[in-house]
């Protein structure tokens, strides 16, 4: 949204802002080096990969990997213009999904198999729900590079304790506790609605929620009239009784979650409760670590809607962030990504590093390394969270293609706003069906 990895951008200094790992970084292309070059982002696990990339560089000069780091809005401006004038690095980070296709469809990204001499060495090791989403018709074209990031219901256990209530299990709670917090002076939820892609968080769980998974994936097979869907007119319907309660900060459609001003609510006590992919909490730790200290992030599930059809245990989110390779690499430049991949990413200090920072790596028999962690009820919850889940669904501006994701994200912010009806809102986007 776009809860795309943005998501890792939630402590970016600015849509143009760039930070360079090496004074060889720079290029607006490939390199042109023995080595390679790769483009991420900044916030969330930024540090994971910087370090990873730093020490692969020292010990491995002659398949050097050059990176720069983007704020999201720009990264995804710059990624989409240069894949389509030839100018994409080495390594191209992404979310899979929609994006991914178009890139596989269009020969800009190669199979991993034509990267790699032994695909199932590395494969084998990340958990399928996770690998599944950087894979189109089958083939393998990206790997996970970072942890896994199911949204989760963030909450300032302070607060609570303020007004003695609990976190709410259903959507009917959670509405009660509007006016609760509203009378204390306490802003329900946190939102950064300037950035537009926090608002699909909460469309995507009630449509879950309410219909199931089945609602989605009609509509990610395009099929007329699926965004008219019964579960979709009520989410939208809910959605509007949640915004006309006051239950986001005042103001939260001028506030923006890039610059982690929509987290700091929560964290300076102004927001009771965050709706937010599990890449904030490394976030949090970085600008408030005492507050995590001592015990006062509290997290859980989406809630439940009565009479819904959804799995309770399903998610939303991302799987996890991806490194794809250019099919416009030059040899060494494969070579370069191939020997990363294969010995560099997802090593112990990698693993280690993730950990350190918050994040849980998408990989099978990590149990015993989460318990030795500083926050091993917090990991281990967002473990099995992911690893259990019937259904880990895609954040739908990542699963849909670009051009539906943008009308997507533009509607919904009119149906947050009060410009769209629930009713003219799934009109509005079933028109983008009937265009494609």
């Amino acid at each position: 949204m776009a809860l795309g990895k943005r998501r890792t951008a939630l402590l970016a200094a600015g849509t143009a802002a760039v930070l360079t790992l090496t004074a060889a970084c720079g290029t607006s292309g490939p390199s042109q080096g023995s080595g390679a070059n790769a483009w991420a982002l900044t916030g969330g696990d930024e540090q994971t990969i910087r370090s990873s990339l730093e020490s692969w560089n020292s010990g491995n000069p002659d398949h050097a990997i050059d990176v720069e780091f983007f704020a999201n809005d720009a990264y995804k401006q710059k990624i989409r213009t240069s894949i389509g004038a030839g100018g994409a690095p080495t390594l191209i980070f992404g979310w899979g999904g929609g994006t991914l296709r178009e890139w596989v469809d269009a020969d800009k990204v190669l199979p991993l198999s034509e990267v790699v001499g032994d695909e199932a060495e590395l494969t084998d090791r990340f958990l399928p729900s996770v690998l599944d989403t950087g894979a189109v018709a089958g083939t393998t074209y990206a790997l996970p590079n970072n942890g896994m990031q199911p949204v989760l219901l963030y909450y300032n256990t302070k607060l609570f304790d303020r007004i003695g209530a609990e976190p709410p299990k259903t959507w009917d709670e959670l509405m009660d506790l509007v006016p609760r917090f509203k009378d204390e002076g306490i802003a329900p939820f946190a939102m950064g609605g300037q950035s537009r892609w926090p608002q699909l968080m909460w469309l995507e769980y009630l449509v879950d929620r309410i219909g199931g998974p089945e609602v989605f994936d009609a509509i990610e097979a395009d099929e007329p009239g699926a965004w008219s869907h019964p579960a979709v007119q009520q989410a939208g319907e809910l959605i509007r009784e949640l915004v006309d309660a006051g239950g986001f900060v005042h103001g939260f459609n001028s506030i923006a979650a890039d610059s982690g001003a929509d987290a700091a609510l929560l964290y300076t006590d102004k927001a009771a409760m965050y709706l937010m992919g599990s890449w904030a909490y490394p976030s949090i730790k970085d600008s408030a670590p005492q507050f995590i200290a001592d015990g006062h992030l509290g997290y859980t599930t989406f809630p439940t809607v009565d009479g819904g059809e959804g799995d309770p245990g399903n998610i939303v989110g991302n799987p996890a962030n991806y490194w794809a390779v250019s099919a416009e690499a030059s040899e060494s430049e494969r070579k370069a990504a191939a020997e990363y991949l294969t010995r560099g990413l997802m090593d112990d200090d990698y693993v280690g590093t993730l950990l350190d920072n918050g994040s849980v790596p998408p990989l099978k028999g990590v149990e015993d390394r989460l318990a030795d962690t500083d926050a091993p009820d917090y990991l281990t919850f967002v473990y099995e969270l992911a690893a259990e889940a019937d259904n880990f669904e895609l954040s739908w501006d990542q699963a849909l293609t670009p051009k539906q994701a943008d009308a997507l994200l533009s509607n919904l912010e009119q149906l947050f706003t009060g410009q769209l009806s629930p009713e003219q809102f799934c009109s509005a986007m079933d028109a983008t069906i009937e265009q494609k």
